[in-house]
């Protein structure tokens, strides 16, 4: 299986950048990430920085992927941010957000797990879907049908080091990745710039993850410089199996009505 990809973080107007990004592509499976550390609370980049390098570290890429392992790693973050924590008072509310992509190049398959309102998108067969589900305050108030006008959109209710030591991320099950399929992983500074729709005709529009990641880096920025709102960090992976630019407009509607569902 062909994979490409890209990545990008920029810190914006903050006074620091807290998010990390990172990946392990390896023969028989690949790893993604992105980590936004949360802020309002001091040691946001930590937990973000010891999200990333626990997982990366005991991802292994020549193996073929096994879902009880991906949660262990997850696990291992959670529980090593709250260590550090423990150890360091300055740090003791550090959380930060995690969305993560597997996949097993041999068998064809994805998995993929987050926690916070960092998203993953999966472009396929000429339309693009939001995979993952906000733990946010906002999210909640949706899915009960009330009105969210007012409430802030940064408010979480679960995050790696935040909240219930009982709960865990949210998991997806085991779904069969096709030819042509284009992932997009993303924090919250990301996709509040960047429009489900831009996102989608920027695909229509390029050749490599790269030049996908440019163009949706020129919304954002047309975006932040239109707003009143202090641009936050925003960073982003792109990755590609085969060639999702060959697959983008030859399905129809119908066919996507047919797509399996996806979400989380």
């Amino acid at each position: 299986m062909n994979i490409t990809m890209a990545s990008l973080s920029q810190q914006g107007e903050r006074t620091s950048n807290q998010d990390q990004t990172g990946e392990v592509i390896g023969e028989r499976a690949a790893c993604f990430l992105v980590c936004d550390g949360v802020a309002g609370n001091s040691g946001g980049e930590v937990a973000a920085r010891i999200a990333r390098n626990t997982i990366l570290a005991e991802f292994d890429g020549e193996q073929h992927l096994n879902p009880q392992f991906i949660r262990l790693y997850v696990n291992n973050a959670n529980q090593a941010i709250r260590s550090e924590q423990k150890n360091d008072q300055d740090n003791s509310k550090m959380g930060t957000t995690l969305v993560s992509l597997f996949i097993d190049r041999d068998y064809h398959l994805a998995y993929w797990a987050h926690a916070g309102d960092s998203r993953l998108y999966l472009f396929r067969r000429g339309f693009l879907y939001q995979v993952t589900t906000d733990h946010s305050l906002i999210q909640q108030l949706k899915d009960a049908g009330h009105q969210t006008e007012g409430v802030s959109s940064n408010l979480l209710y679960f995050a790696l080091g935040m909240g219930d030591e009982r709960r865990e991320a949210s998991y997806s099950d085991v779904v069969p990745v096709e030819d042509g399929d284009a992932f997009l992983l993303c924090t919250d500074g990301f996709w509040h710039g960047v429009t489900q729709e831009q996102m989608q005709q920027s695909l229509q529009m390029v050749n490599t993850p790269q030049e996908w990641l440019t163009l949706m880096h020129q919304s954002l920025r047309k975006h932040g410089e239109a707003s009143d709102d202090t641009q936050d960090n925003y960073s982003a992976i792109a990755v590609w199996v085969g060639q999702p630019q060959e697959t983008t407009l030859i399905h129809t509607l119908a066919e996507a009505a047919q797509f399996f569902p996806l979400r989380d």
